[in-house]
């Protein structure tokens, strides 16, 4: 009973901000506060028909896609060399892969930020496409390297047994079979780096900040419940999406955090 207390106690703790948030969102007044005093939708209204809002929207599109897209090939390259060919420098490579999972934002923002005036890319949409590449590379990688742990490589010498060629193996039975790991993977990609905020708030300008760094602008200049209401939309997106993946391809599974019962 003081377990489940404990538990209980933990997950109001995490989950009442939230709470808090999605019902100030309503809020009929000019002013964030709560409880709220009448009830109105116009602060989604804004949300989404704020030009900046909507710029920056874009830009998330564009830097989410591409980082996923770039990320999902090398993080499946990085994977089944780890898991199947256990290279000398196995633990090394795999630390420095996970290392922005333990990285300060901050200290990463700070590097990027460096390396972005150096080269003159600061009003460049790649500077922020390769630092999100950086920080989902972990997600990707340990998806699929979980899928390739669980992958029984009989069947790819069944194949080439069969007369298939290394890369007709990998793409008729390899690859097929690695499908959940790559869904996750791109998921988890796509989650993270539409959340990023630290890191792009070092290499954002006005011209390609995303959509995190623009609710941060707003927030300092404006204190209207229209951050509740977009960050309530956020908050029901990435829930819908997470929820009908762990359906679709058990996530507890593919990160092996417990079975279903």
């Amino acid at each position: 009973m003081a377990g489940r207390l404990v538990v209980a106690a933990l997950l109001l703790f995490m989950t009442l901000p939230t709470v808090v948030v999605i019902v100030a969102s309503f809020n009929a007044t000019a002013i964030l506060s709560f409880p709220p005093q009448g009830v109105s939708l116009r602060w989604y209204e804004n949300a989404l028909t704020y030009p900046q809002f909507r710029k920056a929207a874009v830009n998330s599109v564009i830097v989410t896609a591409a980082s996923a897209l770039l990320a999902l090939p090398v993080g499946t390259a990085a994977a089944l060399a780890l898991v199947r060919h256990r290279p000398r420098a196995a633990t090394a490579l795999n630390a420095m892969l996970l290392s922005p999972l333990v990285i300060p934002g901050v200290a990463a923002g700070l590097g990027f930020l460096i390396v972005a005036a150096g080269l003159g890319l600061l009003q460049s949409r790649w500077i922020l496409i390769v630092a999100h590449v950086v920080l989902v590379l972990p997600f990707v990688v340990r998806s699929v390297a979980v899928s390739v742990a669980n992958l029984d490589p009989m069947l790819e010498r069944a194949a080439a047994s069969l007369g298939a060629s290394p890369w007709r193996a990998f793409r008729r039975v390899t690859l097929p079979l690695l499908r959940p790991g790559l869904f996750a993977a791109l998921l988890f990609a796509v989650i993270v780096s539409m959340n990023e905020f630290v890191v792009s708030l070092f290499i954002s300008t006005r011209v390609n900040e995303i959509l995190p760094v623009a609710m941060f602008t707003y927030v300092v200049n404006y204190t209207d419940p229209t951050m509740a209401a977009l960050s309530t939309l956020f908050i029901a997106a990435t829930f819908v999406v997470v929820f009908v993946a762990d359906r679709l391809l058990d996530l507890s599974r593919i990160f092996q955090i417990g079975g279903r019962h």
